[in-house]
């Protein structure tokens, strides 16, 4: 057994289906199962089983899938140690909304350049949280930093608690804070429908009863600001983008009740390399102080 069939294992049984796993891996599905088939009549045992049109683990699958895991860590954690030791630069992948990614870049990458000046950051850059869990089960990224909640199978450390906060185009006549009525009837610039921000705000909307007016429905920021800007809509956002909006000259409310969302960093339950271990102590210690 060698390295990339611990990764192909892995890979298997995060994503449950051949064909992403192979996706995934950037090889053809036929390969991967090819690879996989030969595998277990190495090991003399059934790792996958079929189950509809996925794969499950066995339970001598399960086994072998922790100690492949176990290894990868292993590996990585010593690619991390020759990284520290100024041999070559090491790099630190964070996933990040492009929400967040102004509070990533203006506060907690310079702390932790600060204290590491030897490790290269490069942001990932998200369309929105379903891109940040797909980037880190994709191993894209060690880290990524999003609002909650995630799927279960990634580790989540809560930073901080980010308000909602509505912006709109001067001119309209609203209170601050907005009731949540006032939003019936609103013209609204909101994510693309299926998303899971989507469906959080329409859950929202269906507690308060209220029924916007949906302008546009996509996942890139810039058509949002755009559409506000242009005096189409209103949006829905984070308070920590208020000053972008503001300087924009439109006009930033707050909601009541008000409604806030936890913006954590993520990651896959694995060790973490050491450098990714290192800028989540950074990040933490930033929230106490």
């Amino acid at each position: 057994m060698n390295l990339q069939q611990l990764r192909y294992v892995v890979a298997t049984a995060e994503h449950r289906t051949m064909t992403d796993a192979a996706r995934s891996l950037y090889i053809a599905q036929p390969a991967l199962s090819r690879a996989i088939r030969d595998l277990e009549r190495e090991l003399g045992m059934t790792l996958f089983a079929r189950s509809g049109r996925g794969v499950v683990v066995t339970a001598q699958g399960r086994r072998v899938v922790k100690l492949a895991r176990e290894a990868l860590d292993a590996v990585h954690e010593i690619e991390g140690l020759a990284n520290h030791s100024g041999v070559t630069e090491a790099e630190l992948r964070i996933a990040s909304t492009p929400s967040l990614e102004p509070g990533l870049a203006g506060r907690l990458l310079p702390a932790y350049a600060a204290e590491h000046p030897g490790v290269r950051v490069h942001i990932v850059r998200c369309d929105g949280r379903d891109s940040v869990v797909s980037a880190i089960r994709d191993q894209r990224a060690d880290l990524g930093l999003t609002d909650l909640p995630v799927p279960t199978d990634l580790i989540t450390h809560p930073l901080e608690r980010q308000e909602i906060v509505l912006i709109s185009p001067p001119g309209l006549d609203l209170p601050n804070p907005v009731p949540m009525g006032k939003l019936h009837g609103m013209r609204l610039a909101l994510p693309a429908r299926g998303s899971m921000r989507r469906r959080e705000l329409d859950a929202m909307f269906g507690k308060y009863s209220v029924s916007p007016v949906v302008v546009l429905e996509t996942d890139e920021r810039n058509g949002w600001l755009n559409a506000v800007r242009a005096g189409q809509a209103s949006l829905l956002w984070y308070r920590g983008l208020a000053e972008q909006a503001s300087r924009a000259g439109l006009i930033v409310r707050s909601l009541e009740p008000a409604v806030r969302r936890v913006i954590a960093v993520v990651h896959a339950r694995r060790r973490l390399p050491l450098i990714a271990q290192d800028f989540l102590a950074t990040a933490e210690k930033g929230t106490a102080a």
